[in-house]
């Protein structure tokens, strides 16, 4: 959702849901010329991401297509136009007010029933029902449940319609309370980057500690062994949409060996990978 709304909306969903609270007057003129021809200006970021979704999962179809819902952090959520009048100062965004919590908070609640009306939207109105809803950076089985509640609220409910629900697993709490998360999320996306962030305790943006962030770090890899098997015990699907499979093909071939049900690539790393890949499937084979 990032890529749609930073390069396509541009402007911050509070922004068109509180127009009124928006006091640059640069931003407002912004705003304006870009919602123009909208009797209501939340429908302007409805409609496009809307589209931008159906057009990714149009391309798939009937296979899953994972959407993950926004992922800002509040430095990147204040960069949108009419931002700054919504977003915390946070010391430490990527730690801060990101993912799960701010769909139930009411900085963004209604926010982020703009991104649930779209969604809707491309799954019932457009027929894409292919979409999986992905939560990101949910960090407590209670965060979990709130997040459901705020959804159904918004015609998004786990279950009905073929709707499945999947959770970013990229936080030690994740995968010490995978059987937990398992009861209200259908798969885990590993997302490497920030569990090994959290794992190592290294800023992952920390360009002094770049020398001890590595995804293949034993701690990090009996992350993923360990939730990859609660996962599966509990008939959940894990699949990975970090960077290290497709900077490191034998850490590929160690997820092929974990288990893993898929895994994401860069596509200038495809070709270097898939042949990793197909050895580590081979070298297990009966």
């Amino acid at each position: 959702m990032e890529f749609i709304i930073s390069n396509i909306i541009k402007v911050h969903p509070m922004a068109l849901a509180h127009f009124e609270r928006v006091t640059d007057e640069v931003d407002r003129r912004l705003i304006v010329s870009l919602t123009r021809g909208y009797a209501d200006m939340t429908d302007y970021f409805v409609d496009h991401l809307a589209r931008g979704i159906a057009r990714l999962a149009a391309s798939q179809h009937p296979h899953p297509v994972i959407v993950r819902t926004s992922d800002f952090k509040s430095n990147e959520y204040a960069n949108l136009i009419g931002g700054r009048a919504f977003e915390p100062r946070e010391s430490n965004p990527m730690l801060g007010l990101r993912g799960a919590s701010r769909y139930y908070s009411d900085l963004y609640r209604d926010g982020f029933a703009l991104e649930c009306r779209a969604i809707k939207r491309v799954r019932e109105e457009m027929g894409l029902d292919n979409v999986v809803v992905m939560i990101p950076f949910c960090r407590t089985v209670e965060e979990a449940q709130r997040v459901l509640e705020v959804m159904a609220a918004n015609g998004l409910v786990r279950g009905e319609k073929g709707l499945e629900v999947y959770v970013m697993c990229e936080i030690p709490s994740n995968v010490v309370l995978a059987e937990q998360f398992a009861q209200y999320f259908d798969g885990f996306s590993i997302g490497s980057n920030d569990l090994t962030m959290l794992v190592l305790g290294v800023d992952r943006e920390s360009s002094e500690l770049a020398h001890l962030f590595d995804e293949r770090n034993e701690a990090v890899r009996r992350m993923i062994r360990q939730v990859i098997e609660v996962a599966h015990a509990a008939g959940r699907k894990v699949g990975i949409c970090g960077q290290a499979p497709s900077d490191y093909p034998e850490f590929a071939a160690f997820l092929v060996e974990a288990g893993i049900d898929s895994i994401s690539l860069n596509p200038d790393s495809v070709l270097a990978v898939i042949p990793r890949v197909a050895r580590a499937e081979h070298d297990l084979s009966p």
